[in-house]
This record gives structure tokens, sequence and C-alpha cells, in this order.
């Protein structure tokens, strides 16, 4: 009995949290040094802990030798990283918006040390990514990750080789969206700052004693403020809408 315990139900658990636990050490917000790392582990050990029943029917028998079950352990790692990553890499759009917004309103050396992106970013971009990660907790839409995360099992079985062609190619595409999508969402910032600047460069043609920098810099913040009012509530919704669509594929119908 004891022996069936050890190597089924604890093999088993230890399997599927190799993955889980991968995601949310990963998880953006989750992974973000300001979460203790106990806490971390005991969301990833319940969420474990819960799903271990429903899909222990589906896992493979423990290997006989090490080296296969490094290899299975390894491979479930790979998966969970692949899935937090994918979570990153969605939430990088809002960095790269925030850092051209940054540039073109001239607020590129406002720095602040960004808890979630763990380095040094723009402000712009930390409150980017700071609203984000607020929205993506309060639509619950953290819970798509976790659903696809799970129903991985059956488009990433345990013990079957991975298609690695296919996750790099999927990966590549991700980054690219992401990229693309925050030149989007920065794009009215881009063209305000363009039109300011070649106004701002007649106007000083027009006017040679002009103090362009007195009266050129404040006027130009106050104008990308404007339009991030304006336009901060599309942003985050292109970024619900690109999270969601991220996901999507890995979702069970």
């Amino acid at each position: 009995m004891l022996k069936d315990l050890v190597t089924l139900n604890v093999f088993g658990f230890l399997l599927i949290f190799a993955r889980i636990g991968t995601t949310f050490a990963m998880m953006p917000g989750v992974s973000s040094p300001y979460v203790p790392t106990r806490v971390r582990l005991g969301l990833a050990l319940a969420v474990s802990f819960l799903i271990a029943p429903v899909l222990a029917a589906g896992l493979p028998t423990l290997p006989p030798t090490v080296p296969g079950l490094a290899l299975l352990v390894a491979g479930e790692i790979l998966v969970g990283a692949f899935f937090g990553t994918i979570a990153r890499v969605m939430f990088a759009s809002l960095q790269t918006a925030g850092t051209v917004i940054a540039y073109s309103s001239s607020m590129a050396n406002a720095l602040i040390q960004d808890p979630i992106a763990e380095q040094q970013s723009a402000t712009i971009s930390g409150f980017l990514l700071a609203a984000g990660l607020v929205a993506v907790f309060a639509t619950d839409m953290h819970h798509l990750m976790i659903r696809a995360v799970i129903d991985s099992y059956d488009l990433f079985q345990p013990g079957h080789a991975l298609p690695f062609s296919d996750l790099a190619h999927m990966m590549g595409r991700y980054v690219a969206d992401s990229f693309r999508l925050g030149l989007q969402m920065a794009a009215p910032f881009v063209v305000a700052g363009l039109t300011y600047y070649i106004g701002l460069g007649l106007l000083g043609r027009l006017m040679p004693q002009l103090q362009v920098f007195f009266f050129g810099l404040p006027f130009q913040i106050t104008a990308q403020i404007w339009v991030m009012t304006v336009a901060f509530s599309g942003i985050l919704l292109a970024f619900m809408n690109h999270f969601a669509e991220g996901y999507a594929p890995f979702l069970a119908p």
C-alpha cells in the first residue's frame, strides 16, 4: 500500500507541480520580488493539489531509470516555462509602449525601479505595467493562464516528445505581435509628438528670439499627459484583448 502511494500519487503530484510551479515562478505579478517566496510556493502547491486527482489518470508511470525521470521532469518544467514566458512577453507590449511614449514626450530620463519588469524603466512604462497587471487580476483574466496550463495536458502530454520547432515558432510570433502592439498603442503619442516638433520648428524659424527650451518642454509634457488621459482606456482595452487572445489557442473548447 505504501509503495503504491509513493510510486503513483506522490510521483504524479510532483510531476504536476513541476509544470504548475514553473508557471507560477514566471507568472507576472506572482513572480515579482515583492511577493514572498512562501506565498508563491503555497499557491503553486494548492493549485497542483486541486488538479492532481483530475489529471492523475493521464500521467505516465514512474520511469525505471534516473535519466528517464530527469527528462520527464525537464519536459514538464519546459512547458511551464513556456506558458509563463508567454505572459511576460505579452506584458512586454506595455513596456514597449511606455518606452516609446516616454521618448516621444521627453520623459525618458525619468526612471524608476519597476517591480514588474525587475529593472530600471521609464515612469510611463512602470505606470502602464502596473495598470495592466491590476486590470488582469481585477477582471480575473489571470485565470486564463491557469486554465491554459491545465488544458495543456491534452496538447503537451507528459512523457511525449515536445514539438520544439512549433514552440520556437510560436514564441517568435508572440514576441513580434507584442512589439507590434506596443508600437500601435504608442501611435497617438508619436503622432502628437511629431506634430508638435514640426510646429515648434516652424515657430522657431518664425520667431528666432523664442526660448524654445523654456517654452516647448513644459507645453510638450502637458500635451502628452492630455493625450494619455484620452488614450489610456483604449491602451488597456487593447492589451486586455491581446492577453485574452494570447491564451485562447490553448484553452479546451
